[in-house]
C-alpha cells in the first residue's frame, strides 16, 4: 500500500484576490508545504534559543565573541563564494516595498540594487503578500505598468539593461503567515515569502543573467544562518538548479549577530554575498537586549545616536573588516531622509546629511549603501564613485588597522547625549503615526521628513519602555513615567485630529494605533516585536 499524499497547504481567512492562482498554484503550494515540514521545527527551536540567550544577557549584562567558534575566526583560509556579475557592483541600493508603483520606480531608479522588501517596509496584509509576488513576476516578464489614480501619471519599465538587480527580503523568523496553514499550523512568513519568490522566479532570473538573491533580516546567530543555508540547498535541489546559485546578504541588525559576523558568513559561505549594517534595527536590538541593564545602557534620543558614536563606529568598522577578510561585500546603512518637492531648505539639509553619511561609509571601506528615495540615488552614487572610480567594489581594502574588543560594541555609556523630553514626545508622535499607517497596510511611511519603517517604530516604543523603567529624568526635571507617556500620547492624538480634521481622523485607525503604542510601550511584559501584537489587529 502506498503512503498517503502529504496534506496540502490550506488558505484560510482570506478572500480570493485577482490573479491569486498564478502565485498560489498547486506546485508552488506543495513547495512551500515541504519547506514548512522540513524546516519549521528548527525555526521553532531557534526562536526558543533566542529567549534563552536574552535571559542570559539579562543575568550578565554583557556579550562576548563565542569561544566555541574561535577556530573559524582564526582560520584565514576560507572565503565566501565569488560574487556573480549581477551583484559585484552594489555601490547604491534603494529599498522599498513591492507595491506596483515602487517596483517600477525602484527598478528604474539608477541604483545598482533594489531591496524588494516583504519585511519592515511592508505591512503583511494578504494583498501585500500576494500582489508583491505578482508585481515581481510581472517585472521579470516585462509585463508591468502603473497609472497613478490621483495624478494620472503613468509609469513603465526602462529597458532591461538599465534596471536594478533585485535582492528580495523575506519576513523575519518570528512572524507567521496566518493565511497559509498546514494541518492548522501557520507557515513562517519567511518561508512563504522566500518559497513563493524562489519557486516562481529562480529559473526566470537565471535566464535573465541574474539569480535568486536575498537579504536575510533579524538574524541573531550563526545557527540561524545555518538554517537558511540548509533551506537554500534544499530549494536549489528541489527545482533543479545548481547549488550556489542563491546569494544571501545578511543584515547585521541585532547586537548578538554583531558578535558572530564571521561565523554567519562561514555558515553561508557557498551562498553568501555580504553583510549589511542595518543601523535602525541594530539600535532597537541593543535597547531590547539590555533594556534592564541599568543606566549605562540607556540610549539618548534616536536622532542623537549618529554613526560616529564610538560603539556604532566599532560595529561598522568590524563589519567592513570582517567582510573584506572573507571576500564579501560590506553594505552601509539607510539614508532615511525624504526630499521635499516643496521645501528647498528641507532638501538642502537632507542632501548635506546624506552626502556626509555616504562619504564616510565610502571612505571607511564600504562597497555600497542604502537610500530610501530615488532622488537620493545620485548623491550616494557620487560618494561611492569618488572612492571606487571604475572599480566595482573595494573588497581589496582589508582594514587590518581595525581592532574591536567585545566591550566596544556595547559601550553605550561613551555617549554624552541624554534622553530629552522632546525625544519622548517625538517617540510617541512617530510611534502613533507609523502604527496607524501600518494597520492600514502601509509599511514605509514618510513622517517628519524621514522614511520610517517598522524598525524605527520599534526604537520609538522601546525607548519609551526603557526610559520609564530606568526612571530617566529629563532636562526639564520631569521623570519618565507611564502617566507622562499617556499624557503626551493623548495630546498627540488631539493634535493629529486638529491637523487632519474630524472626517479623516474618523476614517483612520488613530485610536487603535494610540492604544497599541501604549500597550507595547508600557506593559511590564515587554513584547519581543511590535509587529506580533500588531499583526493580530491587521485586517
Amino acid at each position: 500500500m502506498s503512503a498517503p499524499a502529504p496534506s496540502p497547504l490550506a488558505i484560510v481567512d482570506a478572500e480570493p484576490l485577482p490573479r491569486q492562482g498564478e502565485v498560489l498554484n498547486h506546485a508552488a503550494l506543495a513547495f512551500v508545504a515541504e519547506l514548512h515540514r522540513q524546516f519549521t521545527p528548527r525555526r521553532d527551536e531557534l526562536l526558543a534559543r533566542r529567549g534563552e540567550r536574552r535571559a542570559e544577557i539579562a543575568r550578565t549584562s554583557t556579550l562576548d565573541f563565542l569561544p566555541e567558534t574561535a577556530a573559524i575566526r582564526a582560520d584565514d583560509s576560507w572565503k565566501v563564494a565569488p560574487a556573480p556579475d549581477a551583484l559585484n557592483d552594489r555601490r547604491v541600493e534603494i529599498t522599498g516595498p513591492t507595491d506596483r508603483k515602487m517596483t517600477i520606480n525602484a527598478l528604474n531608479s539608477g541604483a545598482k540594487v533594489w531591496l524588494a522588501d516583504f519585511e519592515d517596509a511592508s505591512a503583511p496584509t494578504w494583498e501585500n503578500v500576494i500582489f508583491g509576488q505578482l508585481n515581481l513576476i510581472d517585472a521579470y516578464t516585462h509585463n508591468i505598468d502603473f497609472t497613478d489614480p490621483g495624478s494620472g501619471k503613468s509609469y513603465a519599465l526602462k529597458p532591461a539593461a538599465e534596471l536594478a538587480t533585485v535582492v528580495t527580503r523575506p519576513r523575519g523568523w518570528h512572524l507567521n503567515e496566518r493565511h497559509l496553514q498546514l494541518d492548522g499550523t501557520p507557515v513562517p512568513g519567511a518561508l512563504v515569502d522566500f518559497g513563493l519568490y524562489f519557486f516562481h522566479n529562480a529559473q526566470r532570473l537565471i535566464d535573465l543573467g541574474k539569480g535568486p538573491y536575498f537579504y536575510l533580516p533579524k538574524t541573531e546567530s550563526h545557527l540561524e544562518a545555518r538554517l537558511w543555508n540548509d533551506i537554500f540547498v534544499f530549494a536549489q535541489d528541489y527545482v533543479g538548479i545548481p547549488r550556489g546559485t542563491v546569494r544571501a546578504t545578511v543584515l547585521i541588525e541585532t547586537i548578538t549577530a554583531a558578535y558572530e559576523m564571521e561565523e554567519i558568513l562561514y555558515e553561508l559561505r557557498d551562498h553568501a554575498s555580504g553583510l549589511n549594517a542595518g543601523r535602525w534595527d541594530y539600535l532597537f536590538s541593543i535597547i531590547k537586549n539590555f533594556r534592564d541593564g541599568g543606566a549605562k545602557f540607556v540610549l539618548p534620543d534616536r536622532n542623537a545616536v549618529t554613526m560616529t558614536a564610538p560603539f556604532m563606529r566599532a560595529y561598522t568598522e568590524l563589519l567592513v573588516r570582517t567582510c573584506h577578510k572573507r571576500g564579501a561585500h560590506a553594505i552601509g546603512g539607510m539614508a532615511a531622509f525624504i526630499p521635499s518637492r516643496r521645501d528647498a531648505e528641507v532638501n538642502k539639509v537632507a542632501f548635506e546629511k546624506v552626502k556626509a553619511d555616504k562619504d564616510r561609509e565610502a571612505h571607511d571601506g564600504f562597497d555600497g549603501s542604502w537610500v530610501a528615495h530615488p532622488d537620493l540615488v545620485p548623491i550616494a552614487m557620487a560618494s561611492f564613485d569618488a572612492v571606487l572610480g571604475e572599480k566595482p567594489n573595494q573588497k581589496d581594502r582589508l582594514r587590518e588597522d581595525v581592532s574591536v574588543a567585545a566591550g566596544d560594541l556595547i559601550a553605550i555609556d561613551t555617549l554624552e547625549a541624554k534622553p530629552t523630553y522632546d525625544g519622548l514626545r517625538n517617540a510617541v508622535a512617530v510611534g502613533i503615526r507609523y502604527i496607524e499607517a501600518w494597520l492600514r497596510g502601509m509599511g514605509a511611511v514618510a513622517i517628519f521628513d524621514l522614511m520610517e519603517d517598522a524598525a524605527t517604530a520599534e526604537i520609538s516604543r522601546s525607548q519609551i519602555w526603557q526610559w520609564i523603567n530606568a526612571d530617566v529624568v529629563f532636562e526639564n526635571g520631569e521623570h519618565a513615567t507611564a502617566d507622562l507617556a499617556r499624557k503626551i500620547a493623548a495630546e498627540e492624538l488631539t493634535a493629529i485630529r486638529t491637523e487632519i480634521g474630524d472626517e479623516a481622523f474618523a476614517s483612520g485607525k488613530w485610536q487603535q494605533a494610540h492604544d497599541l503604542l501604549l500597550q507595547v510601550s508600557l506593559d511590564q511584559d515587554y513584547a519581543d516585536f511590535l509587529t506580533l501584537p500588531a499583526y493580530e489587529q491587521l485586517s
